[in-house]
């Protein structure tokens, strides 16, 4: 019975794989040829410092350009990560065995280790749209958000063995991943005029207010052992449909709300 399980988890592995890396070929073919607007956008990265002037004798706030962000490829990049999860843990017969022998024990590494890259990418990309270009801010933003995928790992190892959930990993993983949104509605309620802000702008927040919740629910549900969820490989499987459609939504609407004004 859990031969067959998990030979069809490893099937709908490849199928959710192959939905993203399309998604992820296509975008990359639209932003380097078809849509020329995608393919120019590309926010300059600051950096912010204190230069000291001679003839005052004072520090004053400088700033340079770094480098400028590939939008419409990191888009890509972050569909892309996760069909090479996807590929990795279903076709090299060593990891898929890995994965399997964590399943058994209701652990997935390299979900969360993907979750941690993904998402970090989108992150900062949203980020961006917001007018975060700070170097130093998206750093955290990125470390913040990786921390929170981190700690669903350890929220894993710590309770896969024990009858009594430590709940501790969920909710310190909590506080780390809403602190990049924290930073991001600071800049947008810094615009006085909100009923200008581009549509795209709200399905953005919502779309990915949604699926911040929605996966840490499917979490609750598995330790809370909640009718189907008391098998470990039915939450899997409903992580794998959740990142498919949450990443998807998303991340069309980033791709196309970078060419809005």
């Amino acid at each position: 019975m859990m031969d067959v399980k998990l030979m069809k988890l490893r099937k709908f592995n490849m199928i959710m794989g192959t939905f993203h890396l399309i998604q992820g070929v296509l975008m990359i073919f639209l932003a380097t040829t078809v849509i020329q607007k995608i393919g120019e956008f590309s926010p300059q990265v600051t950096q912010y410092y204190l230069s000291y002037n001679i003839e005052t004798q004072t520090l004053e706030n400088a700033s340079k350009v770094l480098f400028e962000l590939p939008f419409g490829i990191l888009v890509a990049v972050f569909l892309l990560l996760s069909a090479a999860a996807h590929a990795l843990i279903s076709l090299p017969k060593k990891t898929n065995d890995i994965y399997n022998r964590d399943l058994a024990v209701g652990i997935n590494k390299f979900r969360w280790f993907e979750y941690a890259l993904s998402s970090s990418v989108m992150i900062i990309l949203i980020s961006t749209l917001f007018g975060i270009y700070d170097i130093g801010s998206l750093i955290l933003i990125f470390a913040a958000n990786f921390s929170m995928n981190m700690f669903g790992l350890l929220m894993e190892e710590l309770n896969s063995t024990k009858d009594k959930v430590n709940w501790g990993p969920f909710i310190w993983g909590s506080v780390a991943g809403i602190a990049p949104w924290i930073v991001i509605l600071v800049y947008m309620l810094g615009n006085n005029n909100l009923d200008m802000v581009p549509w795209f702008v709200w399905a953005i927040v919502i779309t990915y207010f949604i699926a911040f919740n929605t996966f840490p629910i499917n979490m609750i549900l598995q330790y809370k052992k909640v009718g189907k969820w008391k098998d470990y490989i039915y939450g899997e499987r409903v992580y794998i449909t959740l990142s498919l459609i949450a990443k998807t939504v998303l991340a069309w609407l980033v791709f196309f709300g970078a060419m809005q004004p």
